[in-house]
């Protein structure tokens, strides 16, 4: 009897896991004002150029830089953290 392990499945699995390394917000609030980064639902990438407009109960409300809009909907502290200073 072959007592050998087959680790094909988890070797495939592994070849298609997100290559990604996101650390989770700190576990700080962040202040209203603060410039931030979002994590893109996309690609998980983060994107610049926000800042913090509030915080509510259901998270982190967000305004974009660019033009000043505020975003339709509240992030999750795990989706957003401050951005590096220029």
């Amino acid at each position: 009897m072959d007592n050998r392990v087959d680790n094909t499945r988890e070797t495939r699995a592994s070849a298609f896991a997100s290559p990604v390394q996101v650390q989770p917000a700190a576990d700080a609030p962040i202040s209203v004002g603060a410039v931030v980064e979002v994590r893109r639902r996309f690609d998980q990438a983060w994107a610049r150029g926000f800042q913090i407009a509030a915080v509510t109960a259901d998270g982190y409300r967000i305004r974009r830089n660019s033009d000043g809009s505020l975003l339709p909907v509240s992030f999750a502290p795990a989706d957003l953290r401050q951005a590096a200073e220029a």
